[in-house]
């Protein structure tokens, strides 16, 4: 089965050569921007890939509580590396998430606040700094396969934001003109979904093989299992958790051809390999939506539900097999991680939100300097914040809570709380009441925070198509509306003497009735 996609097959010296002169031909791709192998990159720095699914929920993995559907391959990075328990995306939506990890700043710093729409004039904007481009500076390759959704015209494009490749889509699976690039060029043929995971992984292999020498940077979007969800047949009926268990198996085989490929190319040891999801499982789409496991809610929303998510790494070189962090961590800590590792500087006219992993990475010290702000869609406020095992989430306006069992879109009304998330993950215990003091500083922190980010007074981004301007239709629409109103008015007279018509008839035909019968 899938024999097309086996990494032995492709191993040989022959396809060494094939992938050199690979290689050699990317780099000459035209239309994509070039930076030479650095003569600064370490001797040591690790290949980085990093796996990222699309709404897949806290409890969708054996490894993290799943029953129902199996994931060995992936679970293998939390045997052999490390597994995070208490890991935040940088928002509970897409774009946002997205924007978090490849700058390690938070989404709110750039003006986004919520997912970028097939209409949207916007874009992640040119001047942040991704970690394609941090780490490029040092010669390394740089590949981005599947979904990019930070925006989807030319300014805002993976090869404008520091990718050497790009094989895949520019925004979600849901939405209209999805067609897949490669690099600048559209192939537009309509995608069959059904197969999209396998596509993706295709070519993921192809990038690690043509770039075996290093370093190299891939990251890899998969577009699953947000909805509309597809397995390929050779999936379908695999889980026993119905469709959805099988499209999470199949990322499972995914990540499976990964790791055997580095094994038989004999770089496995030196290559980062991270897992994890964008957001928490979008709830309200019930049987195609996963778990949040213990959590409460999922995603769109600042409950643990909508941002903690499942996240392991494995790196053989650096990472002890068989670790577990239960320290707070999040998206944005790996581009300043993934710069140490590759001996980058981090970007000095910016703020740099994320925290620098590699101590924990190695056993070390896992307390963290500052807490995690969680970011409300639809704006860029900051509506909660964990400090230590505390959190605090401000009061919310919306419809009463009972009414999410039929909603389950996670917008119901609460007041402040707080919570002790080392006791009480599902946030369940509201403590607010017992504890004033400590609800007052961390709101005061949270404030301050908010305080920080209005200060700079950034432009918020068009997420949707903006409006247009309709000064002059008036033209146009008057006489067609006086047209439509004539039209119909003759219509209703038409309809009214058939109508009379036809009473009429009937009454000269129950007299002539009569009378016969008479």
């Amino acid at each position: 089965m899938l024999a097309w996609l086996l990494p032995v097959c492709a191993l040989s010296a022959t396809a060494t050569a094939t992938a050199t002169a690979t290689a050699t031909a990317t780099a000459a791709a035209p239309g994509l921007a070039q930076v030479p192998a650095s003569a600064s990159t370490p001797a040591a720095a690790p290949n980085i890939i990093f796996i990222f699914a699309d709404d897949l929920g806290y409890g969708d993995l054996s490894s993290f509580g799943s029953t129902t559907i199996a994931t060995p391959r992936i679970d293998s990075l939390a045997r052999d590396g490390m597994r995070f328990t208490d890991f935040y995306s940088a928002s509970p939506v897409c774009t946002p998430s997205r924007a978090g990890l490849l700058t390690g700043r938070y989404p709110s710093r750039m003006g986004i606040r919520h997912v970028f729409q097939a209409d949207s004039v916007d874009g992640m904007p040119p001047a942040e700094i991704t970690l394609a481009e941090q780490l490029r500076q040092v010669g390394y390759r740089t590949g981005l396969v599947g979904k990019w959704h930070l925006g989807h015209r030319d300014p805002y494009m993976p090869w404008n934001q520091g990718f050497d490749e790009f094989h895949g889509v520019p925004y979600s699976n849901d939405m209209g003109n999805f067609f897949f690039y490669h690099n600048r060029d559209i192939d537009w043929t309509p995608i069959d979904q059904r197969y999209l995971t396998q596509r993706y992984t295709r070519h993921a292999l192809d990038f690690i093989q043509a770039n075996r020498n290093g370093p190299f940077f891939l990251y890899l979007a998969h577009s699953m299992p947000h909805v509309p969800i597809y397995a390929s047949p050779e999936f379908e009926g695999a889980s026993a958790a119905g469709l959805y268990g099988d499209v999470v198996q199949e990322l499972d085989w995914s990540t499976g051809q990964i790791l055997d490929t580095l094994d038989a190319l004999g770089i496995a040891d030196n290559t980062v390999v991270v897992f994890s999801s964008d957001n928490g499982p979008w709830l309200m789409m019930r049987d195609q939506a996963g778990s949040a496991g213990p959590l409460r809610d999922g995603k769109g929303v600042t409950f643990e539900g909508g941002q903690r998510v499942p996240t392991l790494v494995r790196w053989p070189a650096g990472i002890a097999p068989g670790q577990v962090s239960s320290a707070p961590a999040s998206m944005l800590d790996w581009f300043p991680t993934f710069s140490a590792l590759a001996g980058v500087a981090l970007p000095g006219d910016r703020v740099i939100d994320g925290q620098d992993l590699t101590a924990r990475l190695g056993g070390g010290d896992a307390a963290r300097s500052e807490g995690f702000y969680y970011l409300a869609s639809f704006t860029t406020r900051a509506v909660a914040y964990r400090d230590g095992d505390w959190k605090l989430k401000l009061p919310r306006k919306g419809y009463p809570r009972f009414l999410d069992s039929l909603l389950r879109i996670n917008m119901y009304s609460h007041d402040i709380l707080l919570y002790n998330l080392a006791d009480d993950p599902g946030e369940r215990n509201n403590l607010a009441q017992d504890y004033p003091e400590r609800v007052s500083a961390m709101r005061q922190q949270l404030e301050a925070f908010q305080a920080a980010i209005d200060a700079k007074d950034v432009r918020p981004l068009h997420m949707g198509g903006v409006g247009a301007d309709r000064k002059g239709y008036s033209r146009v629409l008057v006489p067609l509306g006086i047209t439509a109103l004539l039209t119909l008015g003759l219509l209703a007279l038409v309809g009214w003497g058939l109508y009379r018509g036809l009473r009429a008839g009937l009454r000269r035909w129950r007299r002539h009735s009569a009378v016969a019968s008479g």
